[in-house]
């Protein structure tokens, strides 16, 4: 794995912040405001702990940040699903790009892992932390 220089190198940092704009976008009408804030919250958080993580001074730390950007990941999943099944009952058009919002979080869950994974493996392979 090659040196990571600062965040914006990162194709999950990059990711994560169009994924953040889009759900921002997606949102911008809703009149749900308590799930809008949340949802906006959770995908601010995915390419903010990338960021937050990299800038620390260990690896262990930046797995740690890099978790919790998982962790937000599957926040944001769930409420993309939720507001789906609430915009059904009310009988609602879905909200635009929601689906493609879903995979991109599956996606940037599967990436997350891997780099975490690559991490463990530079942790577990020297005895110095980054």
């Amino acid at each position: 794995m090659s040196e990571i220089k600062t965040f914006k190198d990162l194709d999950i940092w990059r990711r994560g912040c169009n994924l953040t704009v889009e759900v921002h976008v997606a949102l911008s009408e809703s009149k749900d405001f308590a799930l809008r804030n949340q949802m906006e919250r959770a995908s601010l958080s995915i390419p903010s702990n990338i960021a937050e993580g990299c800038e620390r001074d260990s690896t262990a730390d930046f797995i740690k940040f890099l978790r919790y950007s998982k962790g937000s990941c599957g926040e944001l999943r769930t409420q993309l699903y939720i507001a789906e099944k609430v915009r059904k009952r009310l009988g609602a058009p879905p909200m635009e790009g929601s689906r493609d919002m879903i995979q991109e979080t599956r996606e940037l869950s599967r990436m997350i892992q891997g780099l975490i994974n690559a991490l463990k493996l530079r942790l577990d392979g020297s005895s110095t932390d980054h």
